[in-house]
């Protein structure tokens, strides 16, 4: 069995009784990065083997995954946090389990933009999960004049190197539209804003962002 599996997004706290039994019972557990899952495993005493799963490792690691789930083995799939297979290479192993008839099931739990969408108080009925925008100024403007043309309620991760440039483009896209931001998600330093773009770039100029962010519009 191939278990995918829902780990913290910050608070260590915020972890499945079923994640924890799961991963204290499979034979091998495939991490984005073993150092920084190590810190969760320690924190609830497991002790099961781990190896590496990242991007550029995916092609030759997924099949010795694959070849251990042939032989019967239980893996257990994190990334560093949150659900796996979101913008991370746990869709590579997947769809290879997928094709090779691997059971695959999914142990539930924290997945940062639908936190951040629930607690934006923006409609949930229709949204739109966009990733990450370019990086290119140019790039990002065009992406989000295609998604101004939508109705539905957009939602996209942005670091705090290009938060303030990013809300620059809302602005010049949008006009002057509330957004919502959510920084360091269920972390200590958990911050909501919801003001217009204008006005959040005021508040980052003065206090410079720190930590991981995600924009409703």
């Amino acid at each position: 069995m191939l278990y995918i599996v829902a780990t913290p997004i910050g608070n260590l706290k915020d972890i499945t009784f079923r994640a924890i039994e799961v991963l204290k019972s499979v034979d091998l557990i495939a991490c984005e990065d073993t150092r920084h899952t190590k810190i969760l495993l320690d924190h609830y005493n497991i002790s099961k083997p781990t190896t590496s799963y990242f991007q550029h490792n995916r092609l030759s690691k997924g099949e010795y995954l694959l070849s251990l789930l042939k032989e019967g083995k239980d893996v257990a799939l994190v990334s560093d946090a949150g659900t796996p297979g979101i913008l991370d290479p746990g869709f590579h192993i997947i769809n290879l389990a997928i094709k090779n008839n691997i059971s695959i099931t999914v142990i539930p739990g924290p997945t940062a933009f639908v936190n951040a969408l629930v607690v934006s108080g923006k409609p949930t009925h229709e949204f739109f999960f966009a990733g990450f925008l370019p990086n290119r100024t140019i790039a990002r403007r065009n992406r989000l004049k295609e998604f101004a043309k939508e109705k539905n309620t957009l939602i996209f991760y942005e670091s705090c190197h290009r938060i303030i440039a990013t809300l620059g483009d809302i602005s010049s896209v949008y006009g002057d539209i509330e957004v919502v931001v959510g920084r360091e998600l269920t972390k200590k330093f958990e911050e909501i804003i919801r003001d217009k773009p204008a006005k959040i770039i005021e508040k980052f100029k003065k206090s410079p962002p720190k930590g991981e962010f995600v924009v409703i519009i």
